[in-house]
């Protein structure tokens, strides 16, 4: 492989006092210590994403240019995704918007996370359908944090110790599907590369 994997990571909630926040700064720290991939933690907070023009995007992709030109670069994504009401939060949507063919024929990662035992499973369910219409490939393997609240300890280490078999799981498959759409963008005729 010529260069390293780019996954960049998306915090999905602008949400005061946000569990997921722990979650991305975990993953995070994950995906920074693997060989096969450079990442950047990309938080809605600091993008701009007005609430005054619901469906009106134009103009977003040039006032968030760090993201669109991530994602223009990146060879995947991962998502972490709080669950809401059984929902995905709409900073999250707006977030993910602002761009269309940046993301085609990239992979995507889904990592759900909630206060109850379900670790974000509704909200997956929910977002398989939004990135695939953004033209992303979902992987199998998805990344559940359950009672997130009660998950990490003071130092925002996870409490359980199998919670790193399941990163590498899931790393393990993004990175494969990240590399072999990355060898299809390069190798397919041009109609299929938007």
């Amino acid at each position: 492989m010529d260069r390293k994997l780019f996954i960049p990571i998306l915090l999905g909630t602008v949400r005061k006092d946000r569990q997921s926040e722990k979650v991305a700064k975990f993953l995070f720290e994950q995906v920074s210590k693997h060989t096969e991939i450079e990442t950047e933690l990309f938080d809605p907070r600091e993008m701009d994403l007005p609430m005054d023009d619901e469906g009106g995007y134009s103009g977003l992709k040039e006032k968030n240019t760090k993201w669109r030109d991530a994602i223009i670069r990146a060879d995947g994504l991962i998502v972490i995704a709080p669950e809401y009401n059984h929902g995905y939060p709409g900073s999250l949507k707006r977030a993910l918007d602002v761009l269309l063919k940046e993301y085609i024929h990239k992979t995507v990662g889904l990592v759900g996370v909630s206060a109850g035992g379900f670790g974000g499973a509704r909200v997956i369910e929910q977002l398989v359908q939004v990135v695939r219409e953004l033209g992303l490939a979902v992987t199998f393997s998805d990344l559940n944090f359950f009672k997130v609240q009660d998950f990490f300890d003071e130092n925002g280490k996870p409490k359980e110790e199998a919670v790193y078999r399941r990163v590498d799981n899931f790393l393990e498959e993004l990175v494969w599907m990240a590399k072999t759409l990355r060898w299809g963008r390069q190798n397919l005729p041009s109609k299929y590369n938007q």
